[in-house]
């Protein structure tokens, strides 16, 4: 399954990733270590997240708050932590946000706080961040301006928007669309 990382409107090319999903780990460990270019994982739940930042393969974690369980009474269940986060910063892997998971989910407030909290874990252990529209349809994609405002919304500060929409760290593994 492919997903659109980014768009760029000055000469129109998309970024085209495939996204690893597993239901357990093994299952994930698998898929990992026969992937080929850019690893991107899907999160799932807090044993798949862990096994994702645990294999020096992955390169980007997607949308780890894709957790279905209930927050917890003093703090949301965003499923990221500090172990998760140290590492991830330990592992050299990037948080990815998808601005399509956003757009549809049912409780997109709950979404939206888990979000908020990851990109201020993100920030204090020095994770580096990828926002994308990940769009599966073509009319789901986003510009680079719709990306921001949203970077703007779950709490990035204008640096870290930057560097968040020009994510490259195996670019000669990166099939790009013109």
């Amino acid at each position: 399954m492919d997903f659109v990382l980014k768009k760029e409107l000055s000469n129109s090319s998309l970024i085209y990733v495939s996204l690893i999903e597993a239901g357990n780990v093994n299952e994930l460990r698998k898929k990992i270590n026969s992937a080929n270019g850019l690893v991107v994982v899907k999160g799932f739940n807090e044993e798949t997240n862990r096994a994702a930042l645990e294999n020096r393969r992955t390169d980007i974690l997607l949308s780890p708050e894709n957790e279905k369980e209930r927050d917890f009474v003093h703090y949301r269940n965003s499923g990221l932590n500090q172990v998760l986060c140290k590492l991830a910063n330990k592992n050299k892997i990037a948080i990815g946000f998808n601005f399509n998971y956003l757009m549809n989910s049912e409780a997109r407030e709950l979404v939206l706080g888990r979000m908020m909290q990851n990109v201020f874990l993100c920030r204090k252990y020095k994770i580096k961040i990828v926002l994308g529209s990940f769009a599966k349809k073509e009319n789901e994609i986003k510009n680079e301006k719709e990306l921001m405002s949203f970077g703007k919304v779950i709490g990035m500060n204008g640096k870290e928007i930057k560097e968040g929409l020009n994510f490259r760290k195996k670019e000669k593994n990166i099939r790009i669309i013109k």
